[in-house]
């Protein structure tokens, strides 16, 4: 017999029973749902990452729908309990889903929901953030204060990169990848060198705007320049940040082959995908290359760390929080239920999944629909008018 499994429950007599497998930022999710007649049970196990057995406990007999997180496995045996419990939705309060069996839901009906919208500042920040960190080799600084080790300034003490003026280089300009390139453009004067299959004409059109108003004002102006492969990326600029999206074309994008054409002092930002990047030669490469910095938000095996990267000294490592703003999680919280009230309730789907402000207003009632159904197409689901 399954072990019980902790939970809080909200609005115990409403109509439809919805299961959250973690709590999540914020309370307006929770009123969307119970204002709306569903019973909703939030687990409160103590446990980072739940097993399917644990999940397969809380869907139990009857269930409508279901929020989860990215750390789980839903596949044929989570999708098909959902379905024998009368469910017909389940949504990653998460933009990625590659913890989901898509095909699996389409052979049990059930609708996959996901958050995007709402990530690409906060998550631009973050890579950002730890282009900087790495740069002026904040993390160890922190460490060797904290350590009592200071005891007066030195010439060559954490000496690290100035970034004015250097060139940062993108490898997928998409939403992610853009607003990170204005950022370190407009926040550091830098120049830019991207590789994408697609051309990235509004950040072109931006930097060069950019750079014509610093030129009327006396300043340097900087530059674009779009390259014919991500090797002319890897040779030629001083940060470098991963937006790829994660498929069998971008594993282990970042190799040891490609960590070679890099620059001696280069910088190597992570906040997409952690199997992008090869740890183990990652490793070895930092090893060899102290001069050589890496910020990393995703890891390949994650949790965990592959051996020896927590050791080095230049290497930034933080526990995937580039989501981690108050106003992304309870954003994505929100999406996240309204994706499974929706199909609950027989909505339409939202036209536009990137355009989601109608849903985060909390001055105004949601609209009618779901935000963002990634297998719409594949269950015959309509589309919203509004």
């Amino acid at each position: 017999m399954a072990k019980p499994i902790s939970i809080e429950v909200w609005n115990p007599s409403g109509k439809y029973r919805v299961v959250s497998t973690k709590s999540m930022p914020g309370t307006r999710w929770i009123r969307l749902l119970t204002d709306q007649d569903c019973r909703l049970e939030i687990c409160t196990e103590k446990k980072t990452i739940l097993s399917v057995e644990d999940i397969l406990a809380l869907i139990g007999n009857r269930c409508d729908g279901v929020i989860g997180q990215l750390t789980e496995d839903w596949g044929e045996v989570l999708f098909s309990a959902l379905k024998r419990a009368g469910g017909s939705a389940f949504s990653n309060m998460a933009v990625g889903y590659n913890n989901v069996d898509v095909n699996a839901a389409n052979k049990y009906g059930i609708a996959v929901g996901n958050t995007p919208g709402v990530l690409t500042e906060t998550t631009a920040e973050l890579a950002a953030s730890l282009s900087l960190a790495a740069a002026r080799r904040i993390v160890e600084a922190d460490q060797f204060m904290r350590a009592g080790l200071y005891d007066g300034w030195l010439p060559h003490l954490f000496v690290g990169n100035l970034l004015k003026g250097q060139t940062v280089g993108v490898i997928g300009a998409g939403r992610i990848g853009s607003a990170y390139a204005r950022m370190m453009i407009e926040g550091f004067k830098m120049n830019l060198i991207y590789y994408d299959l697609y051309q990235a004409t509004r950040l072109e059109k931006f930097v060069t705007a950019y750079g014509q108003f610093l030129k009327e004002n006396g300043e340097p102006p900087v530059t674009w320049k779009r390259a014919a492969s991500m090797e002319d990326v890897l040779r030629e600029a001083d940060v470098i940040s991963l937006h790829p999206v994660l498929d069998k074309t971008t594993y282990h994008l970042i190799n040891k082959e490609s960590l070679a054409i890099m620059k001696k002092e280069a910088i190597l930002v992570n906040a997409s995908r952690g199997p992008v990047i090869d740890e183990a030669a990652l490793v070895e490469h930092l090893k060899a290359n102290p001069m050589f910095r890496v910020g990393l938000d995703v890891f390949e095996d994650e949790p965990f760390m592959k051996p020896g990267l927590a050791e080095q000294k230049n290497a930034v490592v933080v526990p995937h929080i580039a989501s981690a703003s108050k106003w992304t999680r309870e954003g994505m919280a929100t999406l996240a239920a309204l994706n499974v009230l929706g199909k609950i309730k027989g909505y339409p789907i939202w036209s536009d999944p990137n355009r989601v402000e109608p849903f985060l207003d909390e001055n105004s009632p949601a609209p009618a629909a779901c935000p963002s159904i990634v297998n719409a197409k594949q269950l015959g689901l309509p589309s919203s008018k509004l």
